[in-house]
């Protein structure tokens, strides 16, 4: 019971979780002195100490329920905002400005945004009363907003054509984007390419204008997209330009990206760069951010684009030298990614964490291997952990290991376990599996 709560105070990731599990230490202190001396209280010792451990995890799961509440919140916004973007490109401006509501009701990260593209919208319906209530919203909501340069120049706009020509009625953006595309890598028109960036042009015509920008090989144009990376414009072109200086990487594009990191708080902006780390290949930016960012999602996220360049060898330092279990789990997430199933069946063996040895065999039943289907017999084997023998059971089953289920089956005396082979095995399709359940209808 002791060797239990220690574990939990290790542990703990939140304040109520430490409170719980140092009042549970507290208790199974108490039930090991007074055990010998006084069983009864002893007895109400451990049952306070396993509702203190009770509480602990009940903390860790509300906990755990908010940040997926929330995330599933963030993804709603971002889908209905992308959705606005797409109907702006097609041109079905009522259809934009109904996805735009919607993120606008959620008052998330992007509303301010909504704002911006719904005036947009609002205006190539010639709909100008209600885009200009649209725009004075959002200088009123959101005063320190990005959009807002942009903004003031469609209100310049909507107010110069009151009266006048109808902009649903003008076809010249293809027109626009045909000549944007042509320009390439002119550096004379870089300062055009600019103007469309500030100006009050769709979506999809400032796209193409940043698309031209960041595929110019001259300095004066990497200088006029590094502008843009670090918040030069509106947050959409921010974003863009930060994944185009990880596409077209370099030593002087991964300085810029650092520089941008170091000098913002803002966690999406943070999420792209290290996202265009990877693109790039800089696992020395990954791995400084995994083992220095204070943000523990961002954190994580340096981790998993580790795994996605197969950054092993940094992957097992960090995990050697991670105190977080959330962290940890990323790690063990970011090594299954990176195919490194020699660290994975390490510590499938050896973590003395249930839970993070239990997520490292999940893992390994995924990866359909000789090599790790070995490994999961073996561990089985020397495993009493019930947990850790389901887990690799279901990952033989899922590597459609029939083999191997049926040698553990066949030495398996825990008629519990066994009967859980069994049942994984007649649901495979495999001669072996069908022998073996023939087996046992003949009674062998």
């Amino acid at each position: 019971m002791a060797g239990l709560l220690i574990a939990g105070t290790v542990n703990a990731q939140t304040p109520s979780d430490l409170a719980a599990a140092a009042e549970g230490w507290r208790a199974a202190a108490a039930a090991a002195a007074t055990w010998q001396t006084d069983p009864a209280q002893a007895e109400r010792a451990r049952e306070a100490a396993e509702r203190a451990r009770d509480l602990a995890q009940r903390d860790r799961d509300n906990a755990e329920r908010a940040r997926d509440n929330a995330q599933r919140e963030r993804d709603r916004e971002m889908s209905a905002y992308e959705q606005g973007q797409s109907a702006l490109d097609a041109a079905k401006w009522d259809r934009a400005i109904q996805a735009f509501d919607r993120v606008i009701e959620a008052k998330g990260t992007k509303a301010d945004g909504a704002l911006y593209w719904k005036a947009y919208a609002q205006n190539k319906l010639g709909q100008r009363p209600e885009a200009l209530a649209t725009i004075g919203t959002l200088t009123k909501d959101y005063p320190k907003s990005r959009y807002l340069s942009d903004a003031k120049a469609l209100e310049v706009e909507v107010r110069s054509r009151a009266g006048g020509v109808d902009p649903a009625q003008e076809n010249d953006e293809d027109l626009k984007l045909i000549a944007i595309t042509n320009l390439g890598n002119n550096e004379d028109a870089i300062p055009l390419l600019q103007k469309v960036l500030q100006g009050t042009g769709s979506p999809r015509l400032k796209a193409r204008a940043l698309f031209v920008l960041a595929q110019g090989n001259s300095q004066k144009a990497r200088d006029a997209l590094v502008t843009v990376a670090k918040g030069g414009s509106n947050p959409d072109l921010q974003m863009n330009a930060i994944k185009y200086l990880g596409i077209y990487g370099g030593r002087e594009n991964r300085a810029a990206l650092g520089e941008i990191y170091s000098s913002t708080s803002d966690v999406e902006v943070k999420k792209r760069i290290l996202s265009s780390y990877m693109t790039s290949g800089a696992k020395e930016a990954l791995l400084s951010a995994a083992q220095t960012e204070p943000n523990q999602e961002l954190r994580a996220e340096a981790v998993r684009q580790l795994g996605v360049i197969g950054a092993h060898e940094e992957l097992w330092t960090l995990y050697q030298k991670e105190s977080s279990a959330d962290v940890k789990k990323q790690i063990i997430r970011a090594m299954f990614v990176g195919g490194d199933s020699s660290r994975l069946i390490q510590l499938a063996k050896t973590e003395q964490n249930p839970e993070l040895r239990l997520l490292a065999v999940r893992n390994l039943g995924v990866m359909g291997s000789r090599q790790t289907a070995d490994a999961l017999v073996e561990i089985y084997g020397s495993s009493k952990d019930a947990e850790v023998r389901k887990a690799v059971i279901n990952g033989l089953f899922i590597q459609n290991n029939a083999e191997g289920l049926v040698a553990l089956a066949r030495k398996e005396s825990d008629p519990a376990m066994k009967k859980e082979m069994v049942q994984k095995l007649s649901l495979m399709h495999s001669k072996v599996a069908t022998d073996y359940l023939m087996e046992i209808l003949n009674g062998k």
